[in-house]
């Protein structure tokens, strides 16, 4: 009987992953270092991977775009997707086309024999291949949800960056900031720089960086920065940067973020200099959809991927700091694993409409469960509160658009499905004449 004949699309290929292995994620490393042995997979320019609970794809985009601005040719591994898979891999900061992509998928499928991968692994390693044959400068690989047995923890990477830790995916990391460390800790290598940028990081991740010989760069002791309302400024071991604009992207978090990005550099700087010209160029031009993005129109819209505790946490902080809105409508959907009640009493005093949405996927909570939760949990908002259930995010927000006034806002967040949902057929357009 002859084997069925491969995809020959992108779709088919996924579509094909998914179906692999028995399980959606399955935390080891052995699978994907098997497969990426016999690929001969190796990088021979400097490799930066990132890893943590939220920031990491503001810091890979912010790297990305400093060594693109310092002439740098660079590959970039980010995720999750918001609409399009291809979304995941840019090369010199442009997303590459599916086309791009098939003759990897395919050879991953030819090396990997008798191996079970899963949807995760097959991608990365197809993704990871796509960059190893491109002529590049610096590749940067955002981690997953952990660290030691994330499959992009199969690269040995020059240099590791750890963004915020904070309790996330706790079936699969721990239960507390400690044991979520050691995961994230995993990125380390002996003799090599690790960037951490929480201000405040788990001592798990000390201990290990000493346990292995890794070169241990913490802020506040070795990288820091200050600021006032028109500048900031950054010094690292032996490097400052001073009157630096503030980056692009908005949030109370993102100096964080970026001292971790040129912290990177610093560390990497005999195989990659930076002039300070091309930070305030990169910082200046950076882009991430999703990230406290503030869609221009009326009513006011933000866009946030927001979907654990502390990232709601800093939600709140960036609404809160925006001025004066009659009213905000919140649009949400989330994964049934997140701590819903903390993300919904965080956010609770600054909603009057919640939204809430389904999602495509098995693992997410139903509209009408939040709104159950969000019941039992009897929360005050800024005055009375309506609650809406919705189909999908399309409909939420439509929904919500209909019921805002012009002055108002209208905040879609948690989980990328929820985001990527309502950004399906582009940027919403919003031209409220609605008046109450």
């Amino acid at each position: 009987m002859s084997a069925a004949p491969l995809p020959t699309t992108l779709d088919e290929w996924l579509a094909r992953c998914e179906r692999l292995h028995p399980k959606e994620i399955d935390m080891t490393l052995e699978r994907t270092q098997r497969v990426k042995e016999r690929l001969g997979l190796a990088f021979s320019v400097p490799v930066i991977t990132v890893a943590g609970t939220n920031g990491k794809g503001s810091t890979c985009a912010m790297l990305e775009a400093i060594a693109l601005q310092a002439g740098y040719r660079v590959g970039l591994y980010a995720k999750p997707h918001l609409v399009h898979f291809e979304e995941r891999c840019r090369i010199n900061g442009v997303m590459v086309q599916a086309a791009q992509l098939l003759p990897h998928f395919e050879a991953v499928e030819h090396a990997r024999g008798e191996v079970s991968l899963t949807y995760f692994e097959f991608t990365t390693l197809a993704i990871l291949r796509l960059l190893a044959h491109e002529p590049l400068d610096l590749v940067i690989l955002e981690v997953g949800l952990g660290g030691r047995l994330d499959a992009v923890n199969a690269v040995d990477a020059d240099c590791a960056v750890i963004t915020s830790i904070d309790i996330d995916h706790v079936d699969l990391l721990g239960a507390d900031r400690e044991a979520i460390g050691r995961e994230k800790a995993g990125v380390m290598r002996t003799g090599r720089p690790v960037i951490v940028s929480d201000p405040m990081p788990p001592q798990s991740i000390a201990d290990r960086a000493r346990e292995i010989g890794a070169d241990l760069w913490q802020f506040g002791r070795d990288l820091n920065y200050a600021g006032d309302r028109q500048q900031w400024s950054w010094s690292g071991r032996d490097k400052r940067f001073n009157g630096l604009a503030y980056p692009a992207l908005r949030g109370a978090n993102q100096l964080l973020n970026a001292s971790g990005a040129l912290a990177a550099f610093e560390a990497l700087r005999e195989r990659l200099p930076i002039t300070a010209q091309a930070v305030r160029n990169g910082l200046a031009l950076v882009e991430l959809p999703g990230r406290f993005q503030i869609v221009p129109g009326q009513p006011t819209l933000v866009l946030d991927v927001a979907h654990n505790p502390h990232a709601v946490a800093a939600l709140a902080q960036n609404l809160d700091q925006m001025g004066f809105y009659p009213r905000t409508h919140a649009v949400f959907g989330a994964m049934h694993d997140k701590d819903i009640a903390a993300i919904l009493t965080r956010l609770a005093p600054l909603v009057d409409t919640w939204h809430f949405t389904d999602l495509p996927l098995p693992r997410a909570a139903k509209a009408a469960e939040l709104r159950d939760l969000h019941a039992a949990l009897a929360l005050a908002g800024p005055g009375p509160v309506g609650v809406h259930c919705h189909g999908d995010p399309v409909q939420a927000l439509r929904a919500a658009i209909e019921a805002a006034d012009p002055a108002d806002r209208i905040v879609v967040f948690g989980s990328f499905y929820t985001v990527g949902g309502v950004l399906k057929e582009g940027l919403p357009r919003l031209t409220a004449t609605h008046v109450g």
